[in-house]
């Protein structure tokens, strides 16, 4: 369900097939890419089923991305059709003239009031609804293969977004838990069924964008469970607290501390209000919750079982990670996952080499369109294939994984290494501070200067760097200790929440202030 639309799984499926119909018959074919450009709402699962029940590939559309990125998306994407909300028709209609390939666009009504914009020419437009309500609504689809292709698109916020190639049944066990995530991985299809089956009736509120790895992963394993799927539109912290009550949702999936630092405020200001004793499990994947805010949601909801999945639109669900009482994330993981050095040799236990966090067996096939990426990214190795995101650890004497963060991220200063993450969490236990982003500035002494963007809560008084400073002192060594700051009205994320890092250093070169 989403805001007024409910649909029985049933229904669904059966919407899904009119819609399968459409696209086959304007000309989409096994194999082609089809832009999903919509905010969460039934019309997105739709639209995600109805490419896949005729073996076409649905592409994630970020729905803030400029002109110049979404004609990148759109082309790089090789996508031949389009189903777009109408609020972002107009964004689309501007960007079609430099897409040769996408000539046929869905257009979903009803969102929004805004004016049908002027399409290119050679341009063929439908309205969704009206397109399902003439097309076939029989399931009579050819059968699908394991080796159909999935595509998820990366966030882009370290460089251009990039498609990344999963074959279904990697994606179904690696990113999907076998559609069992909390026992063993189904293997027939008839499993999957007799165990959504068996499964009591729970809720599930996806406030998170459908658009966004993490969240297509929440969504997909969902539906493979049986489960009520709670869609928001947009994220609204308040609102979750209604649909919880409404709709007696058990879980409530996040993108670590910009979507649960609101939602935990919501509750401290709000909470009272809503019966809220349905919930009992927070699930961020994509970002992991900050130290300040896991403790205050366990404040606020005694009992409460918050989960950090660990993983990447590149590896899937790798793991989930545990902060210890040092305030340190350790990883626990599956034995798919090694930390390994370049050559992919394990790193011995307690040696202190940082090395990276590294999948075999079911990861994608690399990146679209994109050679050397796949190159740096993805190895075959004695004849086993691995994936490298890039998120570095140690492996600690007795065996656990100590996470340090992204290594593309990793500021050198003077030789040391800082990783923003640490600093980032540093920084938002401070009372003040609602958010933060830490960046490496050159520096002609030390080659890189640690520096951090800062929102400040807006009923908290502003602190002095210095006062800033000595808080992250007594939890990060000096030299982690951001040697220049500025605070924003904002801090500029991805509307799942996943950091943007190219804005930060923007900001922080004094090229952007907002």
């Amino acid at each position: 369900m989403c805001e007024q639309d409910r649909l029985t799984y049933a229904e669904l499926d059966a919407r899904a097939d009119r819609l399968a119909h459409h696209l086959a018959a304007a000309g989409v074919r096994p194999g082609q890419h089809v832009a999903l450009h919509l905010l969460n709402g039934v019309e997105f699962v739709e639209a995600l089923l109805g490419c896949l029940k005729i073996r076409a590939v649905p592409v994630n559309v970020n729905y803030r991305y400029t002109d110049r990125e979404l004609v990148h998306l759109y082309t790089d994407s090789d996508s031949v059709a389009l189903v777009v909300d109408e609020e972002f028709a107009a964004a689309a209609a501007g960007a079609l003239d430099r897409c040769p390939l996408l000539r046929r666009v869905l257009v979903v009504r009803g969102h929004s009031d805004a004016p049908a914009p002027e399409w290119p020419a050679g341009v063929q437009v439908a309205d969704y609804e009206e397109a399902l309500a003439a097309a076939s609504p029989v399931a009579d689809f050819a059968g699908r293969s394991n080796d159909d292709l999935y595509i998820v698109y990366t966030g882009g916020t370290t460089g251009s977004p990039k498609g990344v190639m999963w074959r279904h049944e990697d994606f179904f066990f690696a990113a999907l838990g076998g559609g069992n995530p909390y026992g063993e991985p189904h293997r027939s299809a008839e499993a999957v069924a007799a165990g959504a089956a068996a499964m009591p009736e729970m809720g599930f509120l996806v406030p998170i964008p459908l658009m966004h790895g993490a969240a297509s992963y929440t969504l997909f394993t969902a539906l493979f469970m049986g489960f009520k799927v709670v869609l928001q539109r947009r994220f609204d912290p308040v609102d979750c607290l209604r649909l919880v009550q409404e709709e007696k949702t058990f879980t409530l999936a996040v993108v670590g501390d910009a979507i649960a630092r609101p939602l935990a405020d919501a509750i401290a200001a709000h909470g009272a209000e809503y019966d809220l004793s349905a919930l009992t499990h927070i699930a961020s994947g994509g970002a992991l919750f900050s130290r300040s805010v896991r403790e205050e949601l366990q404040r606020l909801l005694p009992g409460i079982t918050l989960r950090d999945g660990f993983g990447a639109s590149e590896s899937g669900v790798d793991g989930s990670v545990v902060v210890g009482e040092d305030g340190r994330p350790r990883l626990t993981v599956g034995p798919a996952v090694q930390v390994v050095d370049p050559d992919f040799r394990p790193v011995a236990p307690g040696s202190g080499e940082p090395g990276w966090v590294a999948r075999r067996g079911h990861v994608p096939l690399g990146y679209y369109n994109d050679e050397r990426k796949t190159a740096e990214t993805f190895r075959t190795v004695d004849g086993v294939r691995w994936v490298m995101p890039g998120d570095m650890a140690v492996v600690e004497e007795d065996g656990s994984i100590l996470l340090l963060g992204r290594g593309s991220q990793c500021i050198n200063t003077g030789g040391e290494k800082v990783f923003p993450e640490e600093v980032e969490e540093a920084l938002k236990a401070h009372p003040a501070v609602l958010d933060a982003l830490v960046a490496g500035v050159p520096d002609p002494r030390f080659g890189q200067r640690v520096a951090a963007v800062v929102e400040l809560r807006p009923d908290a008084p502003e602190p002095e760097a210095a006062e800033l400073q000595a808080h992250c002192r007594g939890l990060i060594a000096g030299y982690k200790v951001p040697a220049a700051l500025t605070v924003v009205p904002s801090v500029v994320r991805s509307p799942s929440g996943k950091a943007d890092y190219r804005w930060a250093r923007k900001v922080l070169a004094g090229e952007q202030q907002d």
